[in-house]
């Protein structure tokens, strides 16, 4: 064959073959821009990274598709829902994009259960995380990454050398409070916002000092982030504790009770005033899914025979107080749509004692009832939640009866916590413990009853 022929032939196919390498891989983030084995498997990244992996398969990251009540809201309250619901048609889909995002990204929605074993229980994986290259848009919000599967992970860690097993490049959005509100803010079909932890973040004094959020849930120590490499002394642990973790909810919110009179007479009204302190966290508490969570602080006082007496707060009188002040009312009646039932009538809104005050945004449906689906929200009500660094103060004015023990009266005040409202659990038969009830703190205080 002629020389000059052949050089025809083997040009065009090098220029084919250099041209393919310098394609760069495909960006996307939505659903269905992807396949599985466009990803790594969380076990493939821990075979180096030993200790990373070994953190996470610990935390909520892991489980954000597994975990007991995310799958029992998800199949037995959003698919359902979405389609007996014209209106929200579809809308099981967006919870998948950031509990179960390679599924997501993949197309696979609804996933299988949990128990099928896919790879949507890999949750909030490494991949997930290390290949978002940026958002679309100003605000992080309703998963709205851009995802980059290939050669290249992205990471907060500056000058650091890539691997034998892929290149690493540095964002500024890894190490900001921003790239947590890409999942932890969220707006439903309604447009509320129904998560906005780094949005509260941004609004409070934490963001004004430089603290992000990664520097209280993914913790810095001298350690190795791989164990062939070296060791850092800001390597940020993989640990992501928080609502779930009870040892970040010990404490959170530091609780004193003082009295107005350290003497008073059968008869006497006695004001007893408890100062609830937000000390540890960068935004309210609590925050989140709020539509599930149940922060309530309860207050007793006993008497010298052990005669026990609950204190219903003092009424401040600021719209929508109802919703904070615990009572028989129902709620979350349009459950009864995704459960098949008729006329439902609701189950108790917190089952707590009558009177105890409640530190809660209540969302509402499209028909003004309060619900705890958040998709279903069209608006909020009241946010009467403690902010970073806030204290609330709350009264209890006791009339001491006439037949009361004399002697010493002690008061308690204690501040209780509930990841769910214990009457929803109930009812969709979710595991007692993700209601059980988590005590934050307490303190006592004593006056002298005088005969």
């Amino acid at each position: 064959m002629n020389k000059h022929v052949l050089a025809l032939l083997i040009i065009p196919a090098a220029m084919i073959l250099t041209f393919s390498f310098m394609v760069p891989p495909k960006e996307g983030g939505k659903m269905g821009d992807f396949e599985y084995k466009d990803f790594d498997k969380p076990d493939y990244c821990g075979s180096c990274h030993d200790d990373f992996y070994q953190q996470w398969t610990q935390s909520m990251m892991s489980k954000a598709y597994t975990h007991h009540w995310d799958e029992i809201e998800y199949f037995k309250l959003a698919v359902p829902h979405s389609r007996k619901d014209p209106e929200m048609e579809g809308a099981h889909e967006g919870c998948n994009g950031c509990h179960a995002p390679l599924s997501y990204m993949a197309g696979d929605v609804p996933p299988p259960r949990p128990e099928e074993g896919s790879r949507a229980n890999e949750s909030v994986s490494c991949e997930v995380c290390h290949l978002i290259k940026g958002i679309r848009g100003d605000t992080a919000y309703n998963h709205n990454y851009i995802v980059q599967p290939g050669f290249t992970k992205y990471s907060s860690r500056k000058g650091e050398k890539s691997s034998p097993e892929h290149q690493i490049q540095t964002t500024e959005l890894h190490s900001k409070a921003k790239f947590c509100g890409i999942c932890h803010n969220e707006k439903s079909p309604y447009g509320a916002w129904v998560k906005s932890t780094q949005l509260e973040w941004e609004n409070g004094p934490y963001s004004d000092e430089g603290v992000q959020c990664q520097d209280c849930h993914m913790t810095k120590a001298k350690t190795k982030t791989a164990k062939m490499g070296a060791t850092y002394d800001d390597a940020k642990l993989h640990l992501f504790h928080g609502a779930h973790d009870p040892g970040k909810l010990n404490g959170v919110v530091e609780l004193r009770v003082h009295p107005n009179t350290r003497e008073a007479m059968m008869g006497d009204p006695v004001k007893f005033t408890v100062a609830l302190f937000n000390q540890k966290t960068g935004h309210k508490f609590p925050t989140g899914s709020v539509e599930d969570r149940i922060l309530w602080l309860h207050v007793e006082a006993k008497d010298s025979e052990g005669n026990v007496y609950h204190l219903p707060v003092d009424k401040k009188g600021f719209d929508g107080e109802q919703y904070t002040i615990a009572s028989d009312a129902k709620a979350y009646q349009d459950m009864g749509l995704p459960l098949g039932k008729e006329d439902f009538d609701g189950v108790q809104r917190e089952d707590v004692p009558n009177g105890d005050r409640i530190f809660r945004m209540p969302f509402f449906d499209p028909k003004g009832r309060m619900t705890i689906m958040q998709w279903n929200t069209k608006s909020t009500g009241v946010d009467y939640r403690i902010g970073p660094r806030e204290t609330k103060l709350e009264t209890y004015t006791f009339n001491i009866p006439y037949d009361i023990a004399p002697g010493e009266l002690k008061v308690t005040a204690v501040l209780n916590y509930r990841l769910l409202v214990k009457p929803v659990g109930e009812l969709l038969d979710v595991p007692e413990e993700e209601y059980a009830v988590h005590e934050i703190n307490r303190h006592s205080t004593q006056i002298t009853v005088i005969p």
